[in-house]
């Protein structure tokens, strides 16, 4: 719907235009106050390009450009919707189980005797598989050929109880004992690797017990939600109140819901990605990338209120993370607490979670090393150069600690 509405919004646009042209046709300057509020400043080049043209022509070529948008976009979520990949279940790889909740062993089939543990921890709203999107060629699937034993939580989703849980609820009684878990099997300390949200979970886990992991690693973790301008993030908050009277029945912050809050972020996304996959060879490991890729996007989890309520209300909205009030069962989360090695990744391209807040976290934490990406919130970890910026350093990291 938004992508066919930014399609929409081009003929919507057009008798501004129109007056624009209007004026560059007759050379006849208008006076300020006579232009659109739309109209904008034109280069010259520009100016001059579209004064060769009559306002029905510019009107034809913009309804066969509509319209063939419209057709590549549908014939890309055609070609999604049919394409044959599908992911393989991942069960076998479950070491652990809390409620929904499993711990995932990626290096069982190719684990060394020195390998350094390191459990993932994703976010509360997505599945936690992108980190080895397509299983044998992932993240997870390349650290463990590279000296590293990944484990992975899966938060899977609310049950019954789940459904009371608040942030603390995951940490404590999901968080803490799969580590404690990690510890066990290992022998040792794990090194704890957050994403997203994940981070934010990680580095309250790192600050309740430091003696449970051997370094923190933060990856696009989002801390001063007002960093880069308190706007879009009290938007979100404002948007959730508006819906949080009628999730009472359903106990839940819905998916779709989430989704939509996604969309906030890029609006148009759909209408790009799904153009060019129009274009892709439906045999190429692009294409099945793709797919597999959007299958995680459209596997989203949902909230518990309590869960929603504290993050879009609490981080988003009041900033407690970035003030330096947020608590976690009683417990301050103040970075400074934290006593061990921190490696903070910031992509640059990040839309989800913008650089300066990121980057926030570095100004309290004290044995800190900062990892900058010329990347963005996903390409991070499934991009065709993600293996080069993000998943080699993060090894020789991480093994360095060992």
């Amino acid at each position: 719907m938004l992508a066919m509405a930014a399609l929409m919004s081009s003929k919507s646009g057009l008798p501004n235009w129109n007056a624009g042209l209007a004026c560059l046709n007759l050379d006849i300057p208008l006076p300020p106050q006579s232009l659109p509020p739309l109209w904008p400043d034109l280069p010259e080049s520009l100016a001059a390009e579209l004064a060769r043209f009559d306002r029905a022509s510019v009107g034809r070529a913009l309804d066969r450009a509509v319209i063939a948008a419209a057709g590549d976009f549908a014939d890309g979520v055609a070609a999604y919707r049919h394409h044959p990949y599908r992911r393989a279940s991942e069960d076998d790889r479950a070491v652990w189980r809390e409620g929904g909740t499993a711990l995932l062993d990626h290096g069982a089939d190719t684990a060394g005797a020195g390998d350094v543990p390191a459990l993932f921890v994703p976010s509360l709203v997505n599945r936690g598989w992108v980190l080895d999107l397509v299983p044998g060629q992932g993240m997870m699937s390349w650290l463990a050929r590279h000296g590293i034993r990944p484990y992975r939580m899966e938060w899977g989703f609310p049950g019954d109880d789940e459904r009371q849980f608040d942030i603390a609820a995951y940490v404590r009684t999901r968080l803490e004992p799969a580590l404690d878990e990690v510890a066990r099997r290992s022998g040792r300390p794990p090194m704890l690797v957050g994403y997203c949200m994940g981070g934010l979970l990680a580095l309250a886990a790192a600050v309740r017990r430091p003696d449970a992991i051997a370094g923190l690693v933060l990856l696009a973790t989002p801390w001063d939600f007002h960093a880069d301008g308190p706007a879009r993030s009290k938007a979100i908050g404002a948007f959730y109140r508006i819906c949080r009277p009628f999730l009472g029945a359903l106990n839940e912050f819905p998916v779709d819901l989430i989704q939509a809050l996604f969309a906030m972020h890029d609006p148009i996304v759909a209408l790009r990605k799904f153009r060019r996959f129009a274009s892709m060879d439906p045999t190429s490991p692009e294409a099945e990338k793709f797919v597999a890729l959007e299958d995680w996007l459209n596997d989203g989890v949902a909230l518990p209120l309590p869960v929603a309520d504290e993050a879009l209300l609490g981080w988003y909205e009041g900033n407690l993370t970035g003030r330096g009030a947020w608590t976690v069962g009683g417990t301050a989360i103040n970075p400074a607490a934290v006593m061990v090695p921190t490696l903070v990744v910031v992509p640059g391209g990040d839309r989800l979670v913008p650089p300066a807040s990121a980057a926030a976290v570095l100004s309290n934490l004290g044995d800190a090393t900062r990892l900058d990406l010329p990347l963005g919130h996903i390409g991070m970890v499934v991009g065709r150069d993600a293996e080069h910026a993000l998943w080699s350093p993060l090894a020789t990291w991480i093994r360095a600690l060992a």
